[in-house]
């Protein structure tokens, strides 16, 4: 079967990695494959609550902007995150997104008044 279309690495934009991950549930979906690797779509989709043909939409919109990487296998489609084409061109991006993923944002209290 025909591989899905994706970007050569030096044709990776910024501005198209920065909108594909701009969306909560594609930050999220790029958050789960760095950790854990490569995976099935049904794997990555067990405990999503978003409906099928919208995942799909995501994973288009990650592998079209490069982030992600689809190979077929038969009737399977596995997911891997590109991290080494997007370090190699865009270094330091996607530890600094993987961060703020992990990291709460600030609470936004006041700063207190200087008397």
């Amino acid at each position: 079967m025909k591989q899905p279309w994706q970007p050569a690495t030096a044709d990776l934009s910024l501005v198209d990695v920065l909108a594909a991950l701009a969306d909560p549930t594609r930050l999220a979906l790029v958050a789960r494959l760095a950790a854990s690797g490569s995976q099935n779509c049904t794997a990555i989709n067990n405990d999503v609550d978003v409906h099928k043909t919208t995942m799909s939409h995501h994973y288009r919109v990650l592998r079209e902007a490069g982030l992600t990487e689809t190979t077929v296998h038969g009737r399977e489609r596995w997911i891997a995150l590109r991290r080494g084409d997007l370090d190699e061109r865009f270094p330091g991006l996607i530890d600094a997104v993987l961060t703020s993923v992990h990291t709460p944002p600030s609470t936004g209290q006041a700063r207190p008044s200087g008397s």
